[in-house]
């Protein structure tokens, strides 16, 4: 058990890790632009078409999107980092409510258990 919880522990490590390379360390994109994008909030169009769908409908992205982010002035390299930034994001939005679905639904099994019922 004990292995157990130094293997969460080197996941979560490794994971809070990942977050702060992408939203504080170097890269093309300003770390506002990258906090945004990863948390998927105030973005100016067309970032927050293209973000948008890159954290919730990814298999609709479009060339046309990448086009429109390009037109504004976005670089590819930003464009990378940003892309990037929004499915963190997003997975960690995901991960996080499937971890609170799943207390909710430990903490439920104790009730019910046939005591005190008529």
């Amino acid at each position: 058990m004990h292995h157990g919880v130094l293997t969460e522990d080197s996941k979560r490590a490794a994971y809070r890790a990942l977050e702060d390379r992408i939203l504080k360390g170097e890269g093309r994109a300003s770390p506002e632009q990258r906090a945004r994008a990863f948390g998927n909030a105030g973005l100016p169009q067309p970032l927050d078409g293209l973000l948008g769908k890159v954290a919730t409908r990814p298999t609709q992205v479009t060339d046309a999107d990448f086009a429109a982010a390009r037109a504004a002035g976005f670089s590819e390299d930003e464009l990378f980092e940003l892309v990037i930034c929004a499915a963190v994001g997003q997975s960690a939005r995901l991960y996080d409510a499937a971890l609170a679905a799943l207390a909710d639904a430990v903490a439920g099994e104790g009730e019910g258990d046939g005591e005190g019922e008529a």
